[in-house]
């Protein structure tokens, strides 16, 4: 191949300008044209598309956010929108295509590997709830983001003498709760893949309190329940006293870790170079800290597998 395009769909992530930046200098190391896409599959309907150049990516790699910018699109659900997508990948000459997202975005890469463009996908989605690969890019920096963020409320709940309740995002996957929960530290973390009773968690906090640790903190994943009404549950059903704390988009802004730089970098060379082969419809990933790929269609419909070891040992860390 000789022109390839990139786009960035979906939420943003920490790590997507790394991942721009290197399969563009990995394009032009095989004398590729690199195009760039700017706002998803709504900017690839639109032709939104411009001829990458060098200085399009000189000091990125340590910005949060995509300079490519991002966005949902219904329309490109649609027949209409696929066969416009498909018009403009062909009047581009497009030869293939990488794209970095989560599972939504995975689907809409689907529908064009169908109809015959070789595409390939990148995991990006602070989650990490995409089962066929150990990490997603932007979870490290999700995690550290929260962990530092903890330490700051800790500081002014001991002042006071109270506990705080942080609500973390993870709707049906709670590994920032849980990562962040172990590194924080918290006292207790609750989350959606774990039945969890906050008459339980009450008790705790009560008998913390009565030896004396007049201060604790409790992660919860949004799946799990909203920080204001765990408070509230607390504050109506214990004499502990308790504030709650949304994180919202600042777990997911900022410079990335150097991990989220790295895997980044490392998978999007690897898809440059399934492309640079012919070979199309693969998801790139890591296991067992080796980068792989796998058919399109077997990673999106691989489970996210709930880590219960590391469950465990984050309960009984807690314990103590």
């Amino acid at each position: 191949m000789k022109r390839i395009g990139i786009l960035t769909s979906g939420g943003d992530t920490p790590g997507m300008n790394a991942a721009i930046r290197a399969t563009l200098k990995a394009g032009l190391d095989k004398q590729m044209t690199v195009m760039g896409i700017y706002h998803g599959y709504q900017g690839l309907m639109e032709g939104r598309i411009k001829q990458m150049q060098y200085s399009d990516v000189h000091n990125i790699i340590d910005r949060g956010g995509t300079i490519l910018r991002t966005a949902r699109s219904e329309v490109f659900k649609t027949p209409e929108g696929l066969s416009r997508a498909l018009q403009i990948i062909s009047a581009y000459d497009i030869e293939g295509l990488i794209v970095i997202g989560g599972d939504g975005t995975f689907c809409g890469a689907r529908a064009l590997s169908e109809k015959g463009v070789p595409v390939v996908c990148i995991p990006g989605t602070i989650d990490n709830d995409m089962g066929y690969t150990d990490f997603t890019i932007g979870f490290d920096t999700a995690v550290n983001n929260v962990m530092h963020e903890i330490s700051k409320i800790r500081d002014t709940m001991r002042a006071h003498d109270r506990v705080g309740v942080v609500e973390v995002m993870g709707r049906q996957c709670g590994d920032i709760a849980l990562w962040a929960g172990i590194t924080g530290p918290a006292d207790i973390t609750l989350l959606p893949e774990v039945d969890y009773p906050w008459e339980k968690a009450a008790q705790k906090l009560v008998e913390n309190k009565l030896r004396g640790r007049l201060t604790s903190m409790v992660i919860i994943a949004e799946g799990a329940g909203k920080a204001v009404d765990f408070a509230k549950y607390i504050e109506e059903n214990t004499d502990v006293e308790i504030k709650p704390v949304t994180l919202g988009y600042i777990q997911r802004g900022g410079n990335p870790s150097a991990q989220d730089r790295m895997l980044a970098t490392k998978m999007c060379v690897h898809a440059v170079e399934l492309l640079d082969e012919n070979c199309g419809g693969r998801a790139v990933g890591i296991r067992d800290n080796k980068i792989i790929d796998v058919p399109l269609s077997d990673a999106i419909a691989a489970k996210d597998v709930f880590d219960h070891s590391l469950y465990n040992m984050s309960e009984m860390i807690s314990k103590f």
